[in-house]
């Protein structure tokens, strides 16, 4: 291993690695600075798979691919090539035979079918995907993967763009066999995201995240509890509210603990879920630019669905994150995205508090507000506002960020 890929790695000695899993990262010539670009996840054995993708109709070659690929092997995944500093997206034809070139090259390597082979990209719309370069760097990464936290670190770290930290989460827990014996189960992922950060992932910058986990799980199954996942995670974070061509969220299933899971497991549906949280937490709180870290909490809505489309009009409105940079409690322009989100609201009944300080009652400034403790409060890194409509038992929380000058720095230079 080189100085140049152990550079800046995450401390990975509290990681918790699934079985059945090998990992490592090499620089491939893809990113012109030089850094690791190209990853690899590879499964002992074909593993379960479940995947969720961006819902932007413009959709990167790579995902494309997947999706045939996952339909072919009837959800079975042996390797995930991942390449930062390309997205492999908008290049027409060009673009699927690269993902392709990538699959074939990897079924040689490990002796898989290409259909078994799940790619992935992330980097800059528009350009051509030499996979050439990939493929090159493939029999060398492929000799040296290996299943320890520092190999599982690798890949945090190569996946990344403008991201400026790892992202990783993991879980243990205990759950019974067949033969009624308790055994413990793992989960980790790892991801990447910092700008064009708003998922809207369906069934229903880029993020990519990856969640492994050692459990024995059928594929439908397993896509069930990623749903409700995703569901409460990765669509309740936004940064600047721009939808990426190349969101992706996989969950892999090993089997190598020897454990089964089957539908409704409440213990693995919540580990699943607060390892995807805290992953989804950690993508905003990396946001490009940001300063502070906004925890929305949505309550009294006539329903979820409206709890969300006020907590999306909020995290959306330049008008309200330009406020939040500047530590300005301008309250005003809350109550403006709270009408005009569409939600059923009574505009003389809802409430709002900064942390625990009363801002808004009855839809009109409190009697009690203090703009300096308000001012204070808003200053800190990280802050709550909760919103109160009163219409009903809807709720939601919601993860977002301010917007900076930094944020137009990074991106107004993007490409260049």
């Amino acid at each position: 291993m080189t100085d140049s890929l152990t550079d800046s790695l995450p401390d990975s000695s509290s990681f918790v690695i699934p079985r059945g899993f090998r990992f490592g990262a090499a620089i491939a010539g893809i990113k012109a600075s030089g850094r690791p670009d190209f990853s690899l996840i590879v499964a002992d054995a074909p593993a379960s798979a479940a995947a969720v993708f961006t819902a932007n109709r413009v959709t990167a070659a790579p995902l494309i691919l997947d999706k045939e690929n996952l339909r072919a092997s009837g959800g079975k995944v042996r390797v995930v090539a991942i390449n930062a500093g390309n997205a492999n997206c908008a290049a027409g034809q060009a673009g699927l035979d690269a993902a392709r070139t990538t699959c074939r090259a990897s079924a040689d390597v490990f002796a898989c079918k290409p259909e078994e082979v799940f790619p992935s990209s992330t980097g800059v719309i528009g350009v051509p995907l030499p996979a050439e370069k990939l493929v090159a760097a493939m029999p060398a990464l492929a000799a040296r993967l290996g299943s320890e936290s520092a190999h599982f670190a690798e890949v945090a770290h190569a996946i990344l763009t403008t991201d400026t930290v790892e992202k990783t989460a993991f879980a243990r827990l205990e759950i019974e066999d067949a033969s009624g014996t308790t055994r413990e189960v793992r989960i980790a992922a790892l991801g990447k995201g910092s700008g064009m950060i708003y998922p809207q992932l369906a069934p229903h910058a880029t993020m990519l995240v990856y969640v492994l986990t050692d459990a024995a799980i059928e594929p439908a199954v397993l896509q069930n509890y990623l749903n409700p996942a995703v569901e409460l995670s990765f669509n309740r974070i936004s940064v600047d509210g721009d939808t990426s061509t190349n969101d992706t969220v996989l969950l892999l299933a090993s089997g190598a603990s020897g454990v089964a899971v089957g539908p409704g497991n409440a213990a693995f549906a919540a580990a699943l879920q607060d390892v995807c949280a805290s992953l989804a937490r950690q993508v905003v709180a990396d946001g490009e630019g940001r300063t502070h870290l906004v925890e929305l909490r949505i309550n009294g809505a006539a329903t979820d669905a409206d709890a969300l489309r006020v907590a999306r009009a909020i995290a959306h409105s330049p008008l309200v994150k330009t406020a939040w940079a500047g530590n300005d409690p301008n309250w005003g322009r809350l109550a403006a995205a709270i009408g005009y989100s569409g939600a059923a609201i009574d505009p003389d009944r809802f409430d709002i508090a900064f942390g625990e300080l009363p801002i808004c009652r009855n839809g009109g400034r409190a009697p009690e507000y203090d703009e300096a403790a308000a001012h204070a409060y808003i200053s800190r890194s990280e802050f709550s506002i909760s919103i109160d409509l009163h219409a009903g038992s809807g709720s939601c929380v919601f993860w977002t960020t301010d917007l900076t000058h930094e944020y137009i720095r990074i991106n107004a230079e993007y490409s260049t």
